[in-house]
């Protein structure tokens, strides 16, 4: 696929948020993210922070011998949104990087629940136990960080992470932060964006359909009732998207600010069995060769 930008890696910084909730358009600027509150304080943060893993360097993992299982050729990169160190890096995390056509902020700080429970806590046990699934069938997972107290990394080296690794599917962790009165989950897909997506639009739907069906089903969340069609939003401004070579999508698991959402985002029982029904629906892609 053509690119129409390089990809510099640069520590970026200053607080932002993700996106509250806004129309399902394909061509609206919004953060990469959604939401808008602060984080812990410095007690939970990592001035120093730590670069992205690459795709060859060691990964946390379970895995403790060969893959063996049905998913044992493929490769699958999961991407826990934000990081525990980006609430005191606003200097790091606010540089420009390249996400397509245009360039966007290096990370984003994410949500909270109304008691303060992280979207960066969450994606980041959300995102192991869904490793945990894949492993379990066979495939090799890399994580595009490697704790949760760092910073970043940049949502450009995100993608590369994937690109580097060939992986045959991508997935990026996040839970929104819109108004408490609207719930459910969302999976983004990539627009075609020319020169930066046209090759990864199509198995992209794909996989955003059958992430999408096999979380509504086992997850027991609605689909969102304020973005996308059905449980799918496509979206053209996301440098995690734009500036992938691979097959990716984002889910969005719920609104941490509505309480019905909020209530199974905390539970770890549930995020177990969501997880896994995330795990379902990548597998399922991935079976269709």
């Amino acid at each position: 696929m053509a690119r129409g930008a390089s990809l510099a890696v640069s520590a970026a910084l200053a607080l932002t948020a993700c996106s509250a909730a806004v129309s399902g358009s394909t061509d609206r600027p919004d953060p990469e993210v959604t939401a808008t509150q602060p984080l812990p304080g410095p007690e939970d943060a990592d001035e120093g922070g730590t670069r992205a893993p690459s795709a060859d360097e060691e990964q946390p993992s379970s895995d403790t011998g060969e893959p063996d299982g049905p998913l044992s050729d493929m490769t699958v990169v999961i991407d826990p949104g934000h990081n525990g160190g980006n609430a005191e890096a606003g200097e790091k995390i606010s540089r420009s990087v390249p996400a397509g056509p245009q360039e966007k902020e290096c990370d984003t700080v994410g949500a909270e629940t109304g008691d303060g429970y992280a979207e960066h806590e969450f994606t980041w046990d959300f995102s192991k136990r869904l490793r945990d699934h894949l492993e379990a069938e066979g495939a090799s997972v890399i994580l595009t960080r490697d704790d949760n107290e760092s910073v970043g990394p940049c949502i450009n080296e995100r993608a590369e992470i994937g690109n580097e690794a060939a992986a045959d599917a991508a997935i990026s962790i996040h839970a929104d932060g819109s108004s408490s009165d609207v719930r459910g989950f969302h999976v983004i897909a990539p627009g075609m964006v020319d020169g930066y997506t046209d090759d990864i639009v199509e198995p992209s739907r794909q996989l955003a359909e059958d992430v999408r069906d096999e979380f509504h089903k086992g997850s027991g969340h609605p689909y969102s009732d304020y973005l996308g069609d059905e449980g799918i939003d496509q979206r053209t401004d996301l440098g995690g998207l734009n500036m992938s070579d691979v097959p990716k999508v984002f889910l969005e698991v719920g609104n941490m600010r509505n309480a019905d959402d909020a209530e199974n985002i905390r539970d770890k029982d549930w995020r177990e069995r969501a997880s896994g029904a995330a795990a379902n629906g990548i597998a399922r892609y991935l079976s269709r060769g």
